[in-house]
């Protein structure tokens, strides 16, 4: 099965583009916050960043703005 035809929704972890398109929000902007809240909601795999999809819509539930 490739990587691509995972729904987003159905992903634990996306990368900063997949977490852009998803949720609106532009990626430099996501990859200040994941470097902000690196272990809250983020992770550094190599070379890039990982959100963790249950974790960051939990923290987005909580915060008034972004």
């Amino acid at each position: 099965m490739k990587r691509d035809n995972i729904p987003l929704k159905g992903k634990y972890a996306l990368t900063v583009t997949e977490a852009s398109r998803y949720y609106n929000i532009g990626p430099r902007r996501l990859r200040l916050m994941a470097e902000d809240h690196l272990g809250d909601f983020a992770i550094f795999s190599g070379n890039k960043y990982l959100i963790l999809r249950e974790k960051f819509e939990a923290f987005l539930a909580q915060t008034s703005a972004i």
